[in-house]
């Protein structure tokens, strides 16, 4: 069951434990993706904190929030460019799409098949996703006080096979949210040591968020039909200037 828009943005702008939370994952994605120009980048579920880099310099920016959890308008102050969709069905041209993030919307999902199904059909040629999830081993999963503890949490295999399922091809992964999920004064002035920490020394399991990042699998067309024919073509003249055989009889004599 997806949370309401207005939980997810007082977590994300209100609080300071949200506010950590969305740089720590935020620096994650821009470390995969910097910033390039003349890209069109999507977000499906609560992906917009995690968009704003690419604001200035992308061709388009589109935030994609499924219709049970609401949308907000965003950015605050500029040109509005999220928008309110079925989790069936994205408002967007097939192809149209270079890269796509997806934060509260798998998870969090009832159609988790239809929303990868979708976000493979938005993708163009080249094109990847950056698939966030709750780590079931995480600490953040575990508490019902942040948005990462709702859905369903997955561990780095079943997501990797999912995404496997549904025509993707898992290229890197990662894991965010090292610092655990207080309020505790200490802990949000550490988070970026935590953070640090957590990218050199620390496996994946200690995160609290999994990142995987996936291509779009494109297969080549078979070739039947004249293709096939051509590689094996049709001997119709063998046998031309070679003669006919005599008859048995006229060999014979008879």
């Amino acid at each position: 069951m997806h949370l309401d828009v207005q939980d997810l943005r007082n977590f994300y702008y209100r609080t300071q434990l949200g506010r950590v939370a969305q740089r720590a994952i935020r620096d994650r994605v821009v470390d995969l993706w910097p910033v390039q120009s003349g890209q069109t980048v999507a977000g499906f579920g609560f992906a917009v904190p995690l968009l704003r880099p690419y604001l200035a310099d992308s061709r388009r920016v589109i935030g994609l929030m499924p219709g049970p959890q609401g949308v907000m308008p965003w950015p605050a102050g500029m040109e509005n460019v999220s928008v309110l969709c079925e989790e069936t069905h994205w408002p967007v041209p097939t192809g149209l799409v270079d890269r796509l993030v997806m934060l509260h919307g798998l998870e969090t999902s009832e159609h988790p098949t239809a929303v990868l199904e979708e976000a493979h059909r938005v993708l163009g040629p080249g094109g990847k996703a950056l698939v966030v999830v709750p780590n079931r081993s995480g600490l953040w999963s575990r508490r019902d006080g942040t948005p990462f503890g709702f859905g369903r949490p997955y561990s780095m295999t079943q997501l990797e096979t999912q995404l496997k399922r549904h025509g993707f091809t898992p290229e890197r992964t990662c894991a965010a949210l090292f610092v655990p999920p207080s309020s505790a004064r200490f802990w949000l002035r550490t988070a970026d040591f935590w953070e640090g920490i957590g990218r050199r020394f620390g496996p994946w399991l200690a995160g609290g968020v999994l990142m995987v990042e996936a291509s779009k699998q494109v297969y080549a067309p078979t070739r039947g039909g004249l293709g096939a024919l051509a590689r094996r073509p049709l001997k119709v003249l063998e046998g031309v200037g070679k003669g006919v055989p005599e008859p048995a009889m006229n060999r014979k004599g008879g």
